[in-house]
């Protein structure tokens, strides 16, 4: 499958840079004790807000990139379980920015970005 690496980059360094600010964000207002309860959905949610934005950004189809994501997001959980949550979120990042770059390439009038 032929992927968009332009637009693979893009949203690569775009998520990146969401779950970053995400990430900041909350790790600086939120206490630890709410990330041992409540990390499972916190985490999870901050992905899918960072997608969001990234999908608006990019023009990319939003049910295709959020679908991406959550797929993405699958070797992330099992490496946090593994106690290897950044290493996963990396992992994560690279394989959404993929997942986009293919996306444009099945889509490419739809993409105006």
């Amino acid at each position: 499958m032929p992927v968009d690496t332009q637009l693979a980059l893009r949203a690569g360094l775009a998520q990146a840079g969401g779950v970053l600010v995400l990430g900041l964000a909350t790790g600086l207002t939120l206490s630890h004790e709410f990330f041992e309860d409540w990390g499972w959905l916190a985490g999870p949610a901050a992905w899918m807000l960072a997608t969001a934005i990234t999908a608006t950004a990019l023009k990319l189809p939003a049910a295709r990139t959020l679908l991406g994501a959550a797929l993405a997001g699958i070797p992330s959980a099992l490496a946090t379980v593994a106690g290897l949550h950044w290493l996963g979120a990396l992992l994560a990042i690279a394989l959404f920015a993929l997942w986009c770059g293919g996306v444009a390439e099945r889509n490419p009038r739809g993409r105006t970005a």
